[in-house]
């Protein structure tokens, strides 16, 4: 008889979530588990996690408390590059992941905040608005192609800068 419930209550289950897949009336619910110990491996557009808390654990290894200095500093440079880039700090914060996750494949060092204030002054040389991932995989190529951070950092300021003449 256990069985014979256990059955039925797995038919059941199975039936509902073929409806809300195929058009069904009724929209699909999402059954997910979320460790409360570990960070996500991004941050999701609907994540409420604070993407400055989300960058200090992620650089170092493990959850940091809110209060965290690391925190604040990465809290302060995202709000600083915020009117700089066209994405929110949410995407900012995942494109600073990516540049040193491809950094950090190549064999570079690289941490998240000199990268934010590296892309910003490039932003800034440039006079206007950029796209924060695009910068990046500059960045990233200059890096890989032998160029330390600072190095990297003035040869794109450099090359954005004729953009801030275009600008009326």
């Amino acid at each position: 008889m256990r069985r014979g419930a256990q059955l039925a209550a797995a038919c059941l289950l199975l039936s509902a979530c073929g409806e809300a897949g195929e058009g069904g009336s009724q929209p699909a619910t999402v059954v997910a588990r979320h460790d409360a110990g570990a960070m996500p491996a991004w941050l999701a557009p609907d994540d409420r996690t604070d993407p400055a808390l989300w960058l200090a654990a992620r650089a170092a290894g493990r959850l940091v408390p809110a209060k965290d200095p690391a925190v604040a500093r990465l809290r302060a440079a995202l709000a600083r590059a915020a009117p700089r880039f066209i994405k929110d700090p949410r995407m900012i914060a995942n494109r600073t992941a990516q540049v040193l996750d491809m950094l950090h494949a190549a064999g570079l060092p690289g941490e998240a905040e000199p990268i934010l204030d590296g892309l910003m002054g490039i932003a800034a040389a440039a006079g206007a608005r950029q796209l924060y991932g695009s910068l990046g995989q500059h960045y990233v190529n200059t890096r890989i192609a032998g160029a330390a951070h600072r190095d990297a950092v003035d040869r794109l300021s450099t090359k954005y800068a004729p953009q801030s003449l275009k600008q009326p």
